[in-house]
């Protein structure tokens, strides 16, 4: 099945979306996270049009060469649900499981606490609920994992990252869906994100309410970035049903290194709603 490729106005931002699937099929907005495009799920999409569901894929906020404001405080997280609830309203779409991993998670926990009516449920990979993260932060090796967010906000960090062509970068994702941030603007832009929530006050800028959409919460044991404290503890702040899945010998990277995984897990969420 093909798939559409659409620029998607929000307000004066012009986002880059991927679409397939049946019209008619249920749908599933998959948000991707740090430094890769919506590419990420290429190789999940398909399997999700084999179970009827139709795909939503945008290149958020930054990561869209149209939708990309000058200034940290631009990406916000509020800013970022917003634009995903821009692109389903645009597209007519009324309601809509959400996907997310990496910080598309955090952007998927947070559409899905201030959006309930619009999610019917949630597929979180790699990155727990906020308030199990910070729970993390404090009382397992979550803050040591997390050390890299450090870099990622400070000034220049583009320079580090881009040294020899992107070598940083390239050698970090599985795929190709990192190249659009060999460009600096994309870059600065994708690392805005950390900035605008991982400065100032974090506590308040993570802060997210309970979930009342059925959840499941997708974590590889080989992940060096997030451990598996902060993705299980996710479950105390649902309010429904509630679904943690290890994958043994998988990395951060799940919707590249096992997208039959992810789909699977999506496809099982879908049927239980």
């Amino acid at each position: 099945m093909s798939i559409e490729h659409r620029s998607v106005t929000v307000g004066d931002l012009e986002f880059d979306v991927r679409i397939g699937g049946p019209d008619n099929g249920p749908a599933v907005l998959l948000l991707h996270g740090f430094p890769t495009t919506g590419a990420c799920f290429d190789q999940v999409v398909g399997r999700l049009h084999e179970s009827g569901l139709r795909t939503i894929v945008p290149d958020q906020r930054g990561y869209s060469a149209g939708a990309r404001p000058e200034g940290p405080e631009n990406y916000q997280l509020g800013h970022l649900v917003s634009d995903a609830i821009g692109i389903l309203d645009a597209l007519g779409i009324a309601y809509t499981m959400v996907v997310g991993h990496d910080f598309g998670s955090l952007v998927a926990w947070h559409l899905a606490s201030k959006h309930p009516q619009r999610v019917t449920g949630l597929v979180a990979i790699s990155v727990g609920h906020p308030s199990a993260i910070a729970t993390a932060l404090a009382s397992s090796d979550q803050r040591d994992r997390s050390s890299y967010i450090l870099d990622f906000v400070k000034p220049g960090s583009e320079d580090v990252l881009l040294a020899d062509d992107g070598k940083a970068l390239r050698d970090l994702v599985p795929d190709d869906s990192v190249l659009p941030l060999i460009e600096r603007s994309a870059l600065t832009a994708a690392l805005n994100w950390y900035r605008a929530n991982f400065t100032g006050d974090i506590k308040s800028n993570l802060a997210c309410g309970p979930i009342e959409a059925p959840t499941t919460v997708l974590w590889g044991d080989g992940d060096a970035a997030l451990g598996r404290e902060q993705a299980e503890a996710s479950g105390r702040f649902v309010y429904s049903d509630f679904r943690f899945s290890a994958l043994e010998g998988v990395d951060h990277w799940i919707p590249q290194n096992a997208p039959a995984a992810v789909a699977s897990e999506v496809a099982l969420r879908s049927s239980v709603w």
